[in-house]
């Protein structure tokens, strides 16, 4: 059974470390441990040392690949000139991971992206069926990323305003109903 890749792409209105962005750095601590708890996550990109004094370019990723942006990015690639701000995970299905997107912790920096990022005219996120034990690699990301930005929502990098089934069947998550009174 596939599972669900999804990564996430911004550019930061200022390069870490500027108090215009520092509110967006201190919920991504507490924002990726809510997602390792979240029923259905099953692992996401991190470095394989903590080596917090090299860029995200320089680190190991491990079998997540070496680290890589879509054509979009238009920041720098130095600790003071990063201003990138991307994710990349895997989830058991599609409702996990919107359960995870719209709800709580990630919800609440959700709302707040306007002051931390630069409008976008690109995707800011794509999901795609990753094969079991096939782990999805940052340069992948990239790439469906720009392939949703270039052709839409397809089987091969789509969204939640477009979703696929393993199958290539388009489908609608359906809301769950509140049992609260």
């Amino acid at each position: 059974m596939a599972r669900v890749a999804f990564t996430t792409f911004a550019i930061m209105k200022q390069p870490y470390g500027h108090q215009e962005v520092q509110g967006f750095e201190d919920l991504t601590p507490p924002v990726f441990e809510v997602a390792e708890d979240s029923p259905g996550f099953i692992a996401r990109a991190k470095e394989t040392d903590d080596l917090t004094h090299l860029t995200n370019f320089e680190r190991d990723w491990g079998e997540w690949g070496a680290f890589s942006v879509p054509r979009f990015y238009t920041g720098g690639f130095t600790m003071s000139t990063d201003t990138r701000a991307s994710t990349l995970s895997l989830w058991e299905n599609i409702d996990s991971v919107y359960q995870f997107v719209y709800k709580g912790l990630h919800l609440t920096a959700l709302k707040k992206r306007h002051d931390w990022f630069v409008k976008p005219e690109w995707p800011t996120y794509a999901m795609w069926y990753a094969e079991e034990g096939e782990i999805p690699t940052w340069e992948e990301a990239s790439r469906k990323l720009e392939l949703l930005h270039d052709n839409g929502p397809t089987l091969a990098s789509f969204d939640f305003k477009q979703l696929f089934d393993e199958s290539g069947n388009p489908f609608q998550i359906r809301p769950k109903v509140s049992q609260d009174k």
